[in-house]
């Protein structure tokens, strides 16, 4: 079946939402830590929140005060979201592409849907995306192909006709479980040697590659 849809996920293929992210962890970490390298701080962007306070923090899910901390470190993030994110360079050439081709697209990401519909917002996206799912718009989120499958409902499209591209390889996971391809963004927070692993339908070095790939 013919691509006729994008899903994006939203860190690191999107957009880089890590500098905003870091500055987040920056307010939570106390006086005399050791600096975080920033190359860490978006490595850990691509797998969410949980992964960005075992980062900073050195605190797991269940362990006492992380629900604490992790809300704490959502407020830091909500009152700092545009303070330095960015649409990924070559993204919005993408995304103009597709619409002079009547090329629908749309974003599924693990980010709470209020704050992703901030990123947008602030990358001046939020009237042109057909659709945004968030990790609490349906019970389980990705890897799980619910956010994926509740996406292509939202835009009335077929699975097999849309494409998701994520930077993480619960992207790929959560694409094939939905029934269609997905696309590694090794441009995104991953390595091409991480995401040679993963058993993506291929690997897009820029965000150009998707324009070759479909078009």
């Amino acid at each position: 079946m013919k691509i006729t849809t994008v899903l994006f996920d939203l860190d690191g293929t999107l957009a880089d939402t890590a500098p905003d992210l870091a500055l987040a962890l920056a307010a939570m970490r106390k006086t005399g830590l050791p600096d975080l390298s920033y190359a860490a701080v978006r490595k850990a962007t691509a797998a969410g929140t949980e992964a960005l306070l075992r980062l900073g923090l050195d605190i797991e899910p269940g362990t006492p005060d992380y629900e604490t901390a992790r809300l704490a470190f959502l407020g830091h993030y909500e009152r700092l979201i545009g303070q330095a994110t960015i649409l990924t360079p070559g993204m919005a050439e993408v995304l103009q592409t597709l619409r002079a081709h009547a090329l629908p697209w749309g974003v599924v990401t693990n980010k709470t849907e209020v704050l992703a519909q901030r990123v947008l917002k602030v990358l001046s996206l939020d009237a042109e995306a057909a659709c945004l799912v968030g990790g609490d718009t349906v019970t389980r989120p990705k890897p799980h192909p619910d956010p994926l499958l509740y996406a292509c409902e939202r835009i009335g499209v077929a699975p097999a006709a849309c494409v998701y591209v994520g930077d993480d390889q619960n992207d790929i996971l959560a694409a094939h479980a939905a029934g269609m391809p997905g696309f590694a963004a090794v441009f995104g927070y991953t390595s091409l040697a991480e995401a040679r692993t993963w058993g993506a339908d291929a690997l897009l070095s820029t965000p150009d590659d998707l324009l070759a790939a479909l078009l």
